[in-house]
């Protein structure tokens, strides 16, 4: 592209900081800002890294919504959020971009205390509708006067709190709430469900030619036209089918309409911030595209969906190949394991990709169930498989499961089922934050009886771990971080080790007593960072590999034998794995000085993991001045 070329596509674009800049435009001159945003996000994208497909696809919306609305006044809440590069960069955040999902940068998600216009903190899904619900009513019994929209996609519609929230706000017909569902056809990975296959039949195409050609035309007519369109809209309807299962749920539906037609959205959007402000929640069918105005994504819109940086022009390349991943060590032992015992059965919550379930849904697609963005049924349904004596393996993420926490104790451990949790991005998650670290499984998980809780600190133990857990008669749960790691890789081998038991991986060498006698007491991938510092020290640093049930001879030993005890975890301090340490020393009335070294009473900012483990005092470096400075070594 010629600077000529690019100056042309930007000269609108750089006019827009605020929604009320976007106003200032001609209805004729929003196709160019979308072209032009279009291929900002691409661009931008392209040089950070970040979620691609669904933000190519929400551009027209965007712009359309900013343009109707009056926000920051008006409400928009995103639902899941990555979606929203759009809508951030309309409303004054373009020139933060290069900084996407930086540490200290933007969020790549909608986040209350960076702008006013991020009416909701969002990042898990179908959160929306319940919270854009909540702000309408307290928009009413405050006396205000403005429109509440949550933005949801149809992926999301798989999962039931949307549900909930729909049943709760078609009870009120005075509340100004406006659903706007973004069908794209496409969640992370393929939705699933006869809810979706029921939208899937809706949009079909002589269902939407019917709509586009009455519906649509009938909604551009004047107000006091709108009862007489709404009994056309009802005849139109009965041609086509029974009504919709909004309209059952007390909204008034209308749609599809291509979202991709700016003309017809804020036709459309106009007419509805009126109709909500008198007749109560509305309900928007939209159908977009994933990866829209970029070809290869809209061919390959999972590939897209989180890209890492790429060139444009050329798209993603193949990377070289590199160490295995423990996602993908952990698809290749299901695979294995399946193959050895035909009980077990693979679930997921949407996330066959994330999970790294692709090949096992290849080769056994009978034991494979993806049950949608439902984690609270995910764990429940494999509950009962496991009651009729199958072995279920739940693959999912440790930010996910917090999402099926009772269930957990209810349906699974309170029962002593046994179930295999194997759970991916533990500790910090890099770029995605907060919202997705995996920060708290081991203080919400070693509190539950009968669960058997493993923490590997390399791709090897990862494997043989997931081989021990699949053989108890218990619950189990074993967590591993993102990507790959330090240490040895994984062998073929289904190898079963001993429940509850550590490892001491290095020794003192000097057996003169020279300072205090340090032994670093590690869970999980940190013990690599723990060596390091050790080997400055001259400390011994043991692998405990269980949170529970601890290792209390080991541990023991260990206060025995050394001057000072400190304790490495990727998860929180608090009623973490040093946590487990210091109750079991206090039961044995055992006095030995302490640190505890993990992530803090806080949550994890986004950014690159190496400066947030560095940030956040979890590097070797890091690790050793806090040692020293606490000892006074």
């Amino acid at each position: 592209m010629t600077a000529l070329n690019m100056l042309q596509v930007t000269k609108l674009l750089h006019t827009i900081n605020s929604s009320q800049d976007l106003k200032q435009l001609e209805q004729s001159e929003l196709p160019q800002l979308a072209d032009e945003l279009r291929e900002f996000i691409l661009q931008s994208v392209a040089s950070t890294g970040g979620h691609l497909s669904s933000n190519l696809g929400t551009v027209e919306l965007a712009v359309a919504l900013h343009y109707v609305f009056n926000t920051p006044d008006d409400r928009i809440v995103w639902d899941v959020g990555h979606q929203s590069y759009a809508h951030k960069i309309l409303t004054g955040r373009r020139e933060g971009m290069p900084q996407l999902r930086q540490f200290g940068g933007l969020s790549g998600f909608p986040k209350r205390s960076e702008s006013e216009y991020d009416a909701f903190g969002t990042a898990h899904s179908s959160t929306s509708i319940s919270a854009a619900l909540g702000m309408a009513v307290a928009s009413k019994v405050k006396g205000e006067k403005r429109n509440v929209v949550a933005v949801i996609g149809d992926g999301s519609m798989s999962a039931g709190m949307a549900y909930e929230g729909l049943n709760n706000a078609g009870v009120d017909k005075s509340i100004p709430l406006i659903v706007i569902l973004n069908d794209n056809e496409m969640s992370i990975s393929p939705a699933v469900g006869a809810l979706n296959r029921y939208l899937a039949k809706l949009i079909s195409g002589s269902i939407y030619g019917a709509t586009k050609k009455g519906l649509d035309k009938v909604l551009s007519y004047s107000p006091p036209l709108r009862e007489f369109a709404k009994r056309l809209e009802g005849h139109a309807k009965g041609m086509i089918g029974p009504a919709t299962i909004f309209e059952e749920f007390g909204f008034d539906y209308y749609g599809p309409i291509d979202g991709h037609n700016l003309e017809d959205l804020i036709v459309t959007l106009s007419n509805l911030k009126k109709i909500a402000q008198t007749d109560g929640p509305q309900f928007l069918h939209i159908v977009t595209k994933k990866g829209k105005g970029y070809e290869r994504a809209e061919l390959n819109p999972i590939a897209y969906h989180g890209p890492g940086k790429f060139n444009p022009s050329e798209g993603l390349k193949p990377s070289a190949p590199g160490k295995k991943t423990y996602t993908e060590v952990f698809g290749e032992w299901l695979c294995d394991m399946a193959k050895q015992d035909q009980r077990l059965i693979g679930i997921t919550p949407a996330m066959r990709e994330g999970s790294g379930l692709v090949q096992f849904e290849k080769q056994f697609p009978e034991r494979y169930f993806d049950v949608g963005i439902a984690e609270q049924h995910a764990v429940t349904f494999a509950a009962g498989i496991a009651c009729e004596g199958l072995k279920p393996v739940v693959a999912i993420y440790s930010t996910f499961l917090q999402r099926g926490y009772d269930q957990l104790i209810h349906d699974v451990t309170l029962q002593n089922l046994p179930i295999v949790f194997a759970v991916d991005r533990a500790g910090m998650v890099g770029a995605d934050g907060a919202t997705h670290a995996g920060a708290f499984d081991v203080a919400f998980l070693r509190c539950l009886p009968n669960v058997v809780l493993m923490t590997p600190s390399n791709q090897a133990d990862c494997r043989n771990m997931l081989t021990t857990a699949f053989s108890l008669n218990g619950p189990s749960v074993v967590r591993y971080p993102r990507g790959s790691g330090l240490g040895p890789e994984a062998s073929q081998k289904l190898e079963v080790i001993a429940v509850g038991e550590g490892l001491i991986v290095r020794k003192i060498k000097n057996t003169v007593a020279v300072g205090k006698k340090i032994a670093f007491v590690c869970f999980g991938p940190l013990l690599y960072s723990a060596l390091e510092a050790a080997e400055e020290l001259d400390a011994t640093v043991a692998d405990m590999r269980f949170v529970k049930p601890l290792d209390e001879k080991l541990l023991l030993d260990l206060a025995k034998n050394h001057d000072a005890l400190v304790f490495v975890e990727d998860s929180a301090i608090q009623g973490g794995a040093g946590s487990a340490c210091l109750e079991a020393l206090s039961a044995h009335k055992i006095q030995i000085p302490t640190l505890q070294i993990g992530l803090p009473d806080e949550y994890v900012e986004h950014g690159d993991i190496n400066v947030l483990l560095d940030f956040y005092g979890l590097s070797p470096k890091k690790i050793l001045t806090k040692v020293r400075e606490h000892f006074q070594i």
